[in-house]
């Protein structure tokens, strides 16, 4: 079982197959599951144009330390890890997320509740 652990938080750009081969590194693990989030063009009845993610150096990767990884020996136990951490991001990690509307106005995001409902399981 591999206990490797890579965190980065970056303003560059990254290769999903690149995460993908690094994952999938070890020949004991039988599954491995990424989630790759994408920007929808609307939010709360809004125009979204951009999203902006803050967050504290340090801070942050500190507490994304605090998450399991996502490849496992069976399926199962790697589609919940990927559940969990992201539960984990929505809820817990300091991220903060800024929309851009339309007329150059921002708005802040907030976890909603049904994010909340959904990390409970894991207590």
């Amino acid at each position: 079982m591999s206990t490797l652990t890579r965190i980065s938080v970056q303003n560059e750009h990254f290769n999903v197959g690149d995460e993908y081969q690094w994952l999938s590194e070890c020949e004991s693990d039988g599954a491995v599951v990424t989630f790759t989030g994408k920007v929808r063009n609307h939010n709360l009845g809004d125009e979204v144009n951009t999203l902006t993610l803050e967050h504290y150096p340090g801070m942050t990767e500190k507490a994304l330390n605090d998450i399991v990884g996502v490849t496992s020996a069976h399926r199962h136990s790697a589609f919940e890890s990927a559940e969990f951490i992201m539960d984990f991001l929505k809820t817990r990690a300091p991220f903060w997320k800024k929309e851009g509307l339309s007329a150059n106005q921002d708005r802040w995001v907030d976890a909603r509740q049904s994010d909340y409902d959904s990390a409970k399981r894991w207590e």
